[in-house]
């Protein structure tokens, strides 16, 4: 018994040093930022031009018959106004009428472009929230060293900060030595048929990008436990997306002579299967290239867990599985998010209907939601058919290639106090529609974001840090001189 207890002690002291070697050991994947010279940028006159941006209702609307045609005119000539030397540079044309796209031509034309995107479009204020702002939603308000307003973090900020950066580079007398796109589209919160036709006239053209930036992800601050410093996440690939019409029938009738289940118990049953069994989780891909590079930069109990998954993976999972945030970077998931039965209250319904919205993990697609949906319900009485064409996952970009070396390197130099990590964009943005003209794609906004702020894109209260808008415009001035010297 002595000798068994002692084998079983050394074998643990052996497995225990082992986690620790190998958590201890784990490089860092952060690679070093030389030095720069950033532009100056004024940052009370860029939060300036970024409120004045925000006056401008560029709302986008799902019935075309609804959208302000005007207002989008009037901002291209705010835009036109607010930065003669970029466009006295640039080149611009009008796509799918009111989408935007630029052209800073390279020294090199036989070097392929770099595209940066951003759109023009914002999402409604709901009638009746406007009361809830601390600041009018579009009245553009600097207050408190903030710059208020829809739109300032979706995404005029970006687009602003972007033409800023050209504004002051073509005021220096920079001439990039590749050629450089900015594609601003009109619709992006609705679909993006702008984007679309942006890619698809670059492709006609028989132009191809060495690397697209669109927005996606963010600095984070305090929202990963462990990790003590910023956390800038490059969207490398963005979840798919679509839904599902789920139909149960019945024969009608009074409510006082009911069966024993009506459409809408079949369709609630058929609900509750659905949300007890969502689809697998994978700790792998894009998830799992989040920790590589998170994790050399953590605290040596996470180190070790991630450095030795062949052990500790069901425990990570379990952990990423407990926060909704997180589990959605694992699997793809199942938002019930409408459904409808009988319009009276004692009348039994013929019909109930329920729409069901899946985000789609790269590495599955539409038809395997559909097929996971009719195997979960799997009752005869309850139909499923997609609505509309699903959107697919889009490719996932290599974190191998120069170019996202180069974007990491960049965001070291105005950035230097963060760890750059590639991570999975839970929704969807213009980005997607430009895989046919570039195969690295990334989606970053330079911009600071706090557990406070997740709540404020779409919300209430969206507003922007002066001082962040100044360091997004030194960002984007350093990515161009990085991209095209």
């Amino acid at each position: 018994m002595k000798r068994l207890l002692a084998s079983v002690l050394l074998l643990v002291v052996v497995l225990a040093a082992v986690l620790l070697l190998r958590g201890s050991g784990l490089s860092s994947r952060q690679l070093p930022a030389e030095p720069a010279e950033l532009v100056e940028v004024d940052p009370a006159a860029a939060a300036g031009r970024l409120a004045a941006a925000l006056r401008h209702r560029t709302v986008s609307h799902f019935d075309s018959a609804d959208l302000d045609r005007g207002a989008f005119l009037g901002f291209h000539a705010f835009l036109a106004s607010t930065f003669p030397a970029a466009h006295a540079v640039l080149e611009r044309e009008r796509v799918a009428d009111l989408t935007l796209l630029y052209t800073w031509p390279g020294r090199d034309p036989a070097l392929e472009p770099v595209l940066l995107l951003a759109h023009q479009d914002v999402v409604p204020v709901p009638a009746g929230s406007e009361a809830s702002w601390a600041q009018p939603p579009f009245e553009g308000v600097i207050d408190g060293g903030f710059v208020w307003g829809r739109g300032a973090m979706d995404d005029k900020g970006n687009l602003m900060a972007i033409l800023e950066a050209v504004e002051i580079l073509a005021r220096q007398g920079f001439a990039p030595g590749r050629t450089l796109h900015l594609a601003f589209g009109h619709d992006e919160e609705v679909g993006g048929t702008g984007a679309r036709a942006v890619a698809d006239l670059l492709a006609s053209r028989g132009e191809r990008a060495a690397f697209v930036v669109d927005e996606g992800m963010a600095l984070i601050e305090g929202m990963v436990p462990g990790l003590e410093r910023p956390a800038a996440l490059v969207g490398v690939a963005e979840k798919g997306y679509m839904s599902v019409r789920l139909t149960a029938t019945e024969a009608g009738g009074h409510s006082s002579t009911p069966p024993r289940h009506t459409a809408v118990g079949i369709l609630a049953t058929a609900i509750h299967r659905l949300e007890r069994a969502p689809m697998p989780a994978h700790l792998d891909g894009v998830t799992r290239s989040l920790f590589d590079y998170l994790g050399p930069e953590m605290p040596l109990a996470e180190r070790v867990a991630f450095a030795n998954l062949w052990l500790f993976e069901p425990l990570v999972r379990r952990q990423l599985a407990s926060n909704q945030g997180t589990d959605a970077t694992m699997r793809t998931t199942t938002a019930v998010t409408m459904i409808e039965g009988s319009p009276k209250d004692n009348v039994l319904p013929s019909r109930a209907q329920a729409v069901v919205n899946f985000r789609i993990l790269p590495g599955d697609t539409s038809q395997d939601v559909l097929e996971h949906v009719r195997a979960v319900i799997r009752d005869p009485r309850v139909t499923t058919e997609p609505i509309g064409t699903p959107s697919e996952p889009s490719e996932v970009s290599d974190v191998a290639s120069p170019d996202f070396a180069l974007l990491q390197r960049t965001i070291g130099q105005v950035f230097p106090e963060a760890i750059v990590a590639p991570a999975l964009v839970l929704g969807g943005t213009d980005a997607r529609h430009y895989g046919a003209v570039a195969d690295d794609v990334y989606r970053f906004s330079p911009y600071r974001f706090g557990p406070s702020d997740l709540s404020r894109a779409h919300g209430i209260d969206e507003r922007i840090p002066v001082a962040d808008h100044a360091a997004a415009v030194r960002f984007y001035a350093q990515l161009i001189k990085n991209a095209a010297p």
